[in-house]
């Protein structure tokens, strides 16, 4: 118990998704210990929502500035705050726990703006707390295992990098009805200038780069809001051009029925080429050019080191979601009792950092005024 990280969290209260999965990734290891939150926008439902969590009420807060400082000032403070709330909130809250040397762990994408994530990026360094940002999806063995490859030139030189995120949820007016989930991913004040792109576009963007070790060039983004009167994008096409000469293409949708969240990877060098799938998470094909093609499973025959890690199941039983989330949040472990100890972390420690939460932004920012400009070739504001 004295080990354990004493956690605080910034939204996830009553009604919201994201909140509880990083409740559960954060004690799948056995790491972190929830002991404070501002856990909504109005001080009856955080009290409400810690109360449904059994948090001391003295330790509930009615915002979170509130609970940065008293939290800061506490003997027993928080040492990490995760930050789950909608995008433009993730800025302010972030820079409260910053300042006083708190540890951020922040979902997904860094911030509404580029600005505002350029001011973030500012403060993380300046401030000698670590900042951990929840792509959950770079936590996934197979994912680690292609990246692992890619980088081992099991492929050769890359040439083509195709991704997709497609979902269908937003096919209808669902935020017409008050749906919590549809209304702020659907408010460009909220959620930013980017709709599917900001919300799955980013991971798209991210895994590619996660795995590929790619740096973009240029984009060219044709995106549409299918939906009357939606104010942000529902679908974007992306082609993208990576440094080096190699060629891409991202789609990103919220529109596509029969899609729930098919997130998928496929990526061709001059010797071969991977295929991941995150709806079939455990296995990756890899076709070695003119042989046939290979299936590696997450803990079988063919998996290497960067795999077996972050595997924690025997072969055949199904690990993904919530584990691929738990990993990143035990490698964050890693690295702030690393901190706290005065050294260095042991072992390899992989995480989406500040860094990375820039560029998605930038990703977003790039895409919208492509797409304004119909679909000019445009490169990043880094």
């Amino acid at each position: 118990m004295a080990d354990r990280i004493k956690l605080g969290m910034v939204g996830g209260g009553r009604d919201a998704f994201i909140g509880g999965v990083h409740r559960i990734a954060a004690r799948i290891d056995d790491k972190y210990e929830l002991v404070a939150g501002a856990l909504s926008s109005t001080p009856e439902k955080s009290q409400a929502s810690g109360a449904d969590l059994g948090l001391d009420p003295s330790r509930v807060y009615d915002d979170f500035r509130q609970m940065a400082i008293r939290e800061g000032r506490l003997k027993a403070g928080i040492e990490a705050v995760a930050i789950v709330t909608p995008n433009h909130m993730h800025v302010p809250a972030a820079l409260e726990f910053l300042r006083r040397g708190i540890h951020v762990i922040c979902d997904k994408p860094l911030a509404a703006t580029l600005t505002e994530a350029k001011r973030l990026a500012r403060a993380c360094e300046r401030s000698d707390a670590l900042f951990v940002l929840t792509h959950n999806y770079t936590g996934y063995p197979m994912v680690r295992q292609a990246r692992e490859m890619v980088a081992a030139g099991d492929l050769g030189a890359i040439r083509v990098v195709q991704v997709e995120y497609p979902q269908d949820w937003l096919s209808t007016d669902l935020e017409a009805s008050g749906q919590k989930q549809a209304a702020w991913r659907t408010d460009p004040k909220q959620t930013g200038a980017g709709g599917s792109t900001g919300d799955i576009g980013t991971h798209a963007y991210n895994i590619a780069r996660f795995v590929t070790g790619l740096a973009l060039e240029e984009l060219a983004a044709d995106l549409s809001s299918f939906v009357e009167g939606r104010q942000v994008d529902d679908n974007g096409h992306v082609m993208l051009r990576f440094k080096g000469g190699a060629k891409g293409m991202l789609w990103c949708s919220q529109v596509a029925p029969g899609n729930e969240n098919a997130l998928r990877l496929r990526v061709y060098g001059d010797k071969g080429g991977l295929e991941w799938s995150q709806e079939d998470p455990n296995y990756l094909w890899h076709t070695p050019l003119g042989e046939p093609k290979r299936l590696i499973t997450r803990a079988g025959a063919g998996s290497g080191g960067a795999a077996g890690r972050v595997t924690r199941v025997p072969p055949g039983h199904p690990e993904g979601y919530l584990e691929g989330f738990a990993n990143i949040y035990t490698e964050a472990a890693e690295a702030i009792l690393a901190a706290r100890e005065g050294r260095k972390p042991s072992g390899e420690v992989t995480f989406p950092t500040v860094t990375d939460g820039v560029e998605g932004v930038a990703f977003v920012d790039a895409c919208v005024r492509s797409s304004q400009m119909g679909a000019r070739w445009t490169k990043l504001r880094m």
